[in-house]
């Protein structure tokens, strides 16, 4: 009987890495040194004798910005998935953090809104709040520690194959082109990832590519703190707005307090909405927001805002390829990348390399396509593309008063009943924080008891419990 995708979902999180007796790879390559190339080398540490990832960016351990990652200083979420798996792979990983100024805010901690009604207290998930870059220089810190991990400057430009499998990876150096021989190659090259293009010129199938116009625009801005974290009553914060949108079109707004004593406060607007253009714009529309925004932007702004534009997700389908090299996946946003308003991205990261885990445990034919490392990404990408893009798709053609088929219209109006119950009952907020924090599939949002204590709550709201 084939497993449900609960069930498989509910495997990857929760299952502890375990370390082969013996290395079963001489030399693996990770085409790309961000988190989910940091991630994917984790686990391949304990399946080659040999990790070298290519980074075309020059990289070190002291938190800067990169020009690959070009969102890096917009807010960003670890959710409680993806640092559970980190804190797996890197024991200690949160509490070094912390010790460097990351802030690990409290479920008492954390606010969330849904248009202006606070959620009801549900689950005790811990929050870790810090910059992209610090997380970032955090992993590599931690993965660069590995006697068997390192790291080479340079861009990749394409793949060498032997019988069908990926045996080398073509890039360039500041000696020109060289070659690196390899057992196995992980994609981590990001959303701009070119490998769909190299195995198709060189004769494989091209997965296919889903496009989802999302439109969103972020402004993140920085401030000074002055209250220790452990004083926070709120330490971090996210509301959410149906349409008329406040604040000059803030459809979502973000908080955290973060390393160095500051703030990173996020205003994100969709279409036209571009909120918070400058300090002043910015503060003028935190204003509106509740009072953990007006006081993250009272202190002083150490640099101007920063803004960012994505047009659209998108997702790569590698399931169900007649011809596709042996030897080579895809992690992180080569595979999908989301709109960051649901912050899944680095968790997506995690729970990609939770599957090449699984697959390397599980004694794969290696001089095959990896199709089970496939099935198994497929239901993490699904489970997060049905959040992201659900919630977007939803959005759009209200805007556009598209005509949906009754099962979907069914499907959404179903999943609003939970959401504002979630202001309501704390064990309907529960079970929703679970599935957005990518601790559960969406499909456990489908329980018809689930279902029928949110309508049940929202109709005793409606009616003054009449």
């Amino acid at each position: 009987m084939t497993e449900s995708p609960i069930s498989v979902f509910d495997r990857l999180v929760n299952v502890g890495p375990a370390t082969p007796a013996r290395p079963t790879l001489d030399t693996a390559c990770v085409l790309g040194g961000s988190v989910a190339g940091l991630l994917a080398a984790r686990v391949l540490a304990d399946h080659a004798r040999r990790v070298v990832i290519v980074e075309r960016d020059e990289t070190g351990t002291e938190g800067g910005s990169r020009p690959g990652v070009p969102q890096d200083q917009q807010v960003h979420s670890l959710l409680p998935a993806g640092r559970l798996w980190i804190e797996r792979w890197l024991p200690g990983f949160t509490q070094e953090a912390q010790d460097l100024g990351a802030v690990l805010a409290s479920p008492e901690q954390a606010l969330t809104c849904f248009d202006g009604h606070p959620q009801a207290p549900g689950g005790a998930h811990a929050l870790l709040g810090a910059s992209r870059p610090f997380l970032e220089s955090r992993l590599r810190a931690r993965v660069l520690a590995l006697s068997n991990v390192s790291t080479v400057r340079g861009r990749a430009t394409g793949l060498r194959y032997r019988d069908g499998a990926v045996s080398g990876v073509r890039h360039t150096t500041g000696r020109g082109e060289e070659i690196l021989e390899t057992d196995f190659v992980v994609d981590a090259m990001g959303r701009s990832s070119r490998l769909s293009e190299w195995v198709h010129g060189d004769g494989y199938d091209r997965p296919r590519l889903e496009r989802l116009r999302s439109g969103i625009n972020y402004a993140s801005a920085l401030f000074e703190r002055s209250t220790p974290a452990e004083d926070l009553l709120e330490a971090c914060s996210l509301v959410v707005y149906s349409p008329p949108y406040p604040g000059g079109g803030i459809g979502v707004a973000a908080v955290n307090a973060i390393e160095d004593d500051k703030w990173l406060a996020l205003l994100v607007g969709f279409g036209e909405d571009r909120p918070g253009g400058s300090v002043e714009d910015f503060r003028a529309a935190c204003e509106e927001l509740p009072p953990i925004y007006r006081e993250a932007v009272r202190g002083a702004a150490p640099r101007e805002v920063l803004t960012y534009h994505q047009a659209d997700s998108r997702r790569r389908g590698f399931t169900g390829l007649d011809r596709f090299p042996a030897r080579l996946v895809s992690v992180g946003d080569a595979v999908a990348s989301f709109n960051p308003v649901y912050g899944q991205g680095m968790s997506s990261a995690a729970l990609h390399a939770s599957c090449l885990s699984e697959f390397l445990q599980g004694d794969p034919r290696l001089d095959e396509q990896a199709a089970e490392f496939f099935r198994l990404q497929e239901v993490v990408v699904d489970a997060a593309w049905a959040v992201s893009a659900g919630g977007d798709a939803a959005r759009l053609d209200a805007e556009n008063g598209v005509e949906v088929p009754e099962e979907v219209r069914h499907q959404r109006w179903a999943l609003q009943q939970v959401i504002r119950a979630t202001v309501l009952d704390g064990g309907i907020a529960k079970a929703f924080n679970n599935v957005s924090f990518m601790l559960r599939h969406p499909f456990t949002l489908a329980d018809p008891h689930l279902l029928e204590r949110a309508v049940a709550a929202n109709r005793t709201a409606l009616t003054g419990g009449r």
